[in-house]
């Protein structure tokens, strides 16, 4: 929780700082000094916030939605969406699942440190079927709905078994984040 708040405290005295500059600066240059300064913070560690409440990723929303109106100098009331569309921006809780998909992807196909690997096991089928090639990943049991889906192990197979099938083939990393930001960014806006 402390953690969260010093984020977002540091993230808005960054934006304040933006906000005064940002009457001299052309988009591309703000973009560049918002990134570096707030969007960095936001993508930090991001994987570990899968799951977390609702209450805690609508503030660090809240600190992304902040940064695309100073942005795009719109008013405090405008709609956001539209905004973040235009700006290629998935929102947060978006881009803690392309975090983890991204990792759940590297364990798959063989990238990824051991450590991670080891966690995740392949859905083995007794017979041949059409879903046998498919690469899905077998959820464990975990006993508490709350905190036991929040880990890796539990959150990464039911993100990667609902992905389209062609996500979910070998592919490079470059290819994978391409086709799945795609995804994700038609989930969000559409």
């Amino acid at each position: 929780m402390g953690t969260r708040c010093k984020l977002c405290k540091n993230s808005f005295y960054h934006l304040r700082k933006i906000a005064k500059l940002r009457p001299t600066l052309t988009l591309s240059d703000a973009e560049k000094l918002v990134h570096a300064f707030v969007s960095s913070r936001l993508d930090y560690c991001n994987a570990l916030l899968i799951g977390i409440p609702n209450k805690s990723i609508q503030k660090l929303q809240y600190i992304q939605n902040s940064a695309a109106r100073i942005l795009m100098r719109v008013r405090k009331y405008d709609h956001i969406t539209p905004i973040l569309k235009a700006l290629h921006w998935l929102p947060v809780e978006l881009r803690i699942e392309f975090k983890v998909s991204v990792l759940t992807h590297q364990c798959v196909h063989g990238t990824a440190p051991p450590y991670l690997k080891e966690l995740l096991t392949t859905h083995t089928s007794l017979r041949t079927t059409r879903s046998s090639n498919s690469y899905l990943l077998k959820p464990p049991r975990t006993k508490l709905r709350t905190m036991g889906d929040r880990a890796f192990c539990s959150a990464a197979p039911s993100l990667w078994n609902a992905l389209p099938d062609h996500m979910r083939a070998p592919q490079s990393v470059e290819a994978f984040k391409k086709g799945l930001q795609t995804h994700l960014f038609k989930r969000a806006f559409a």
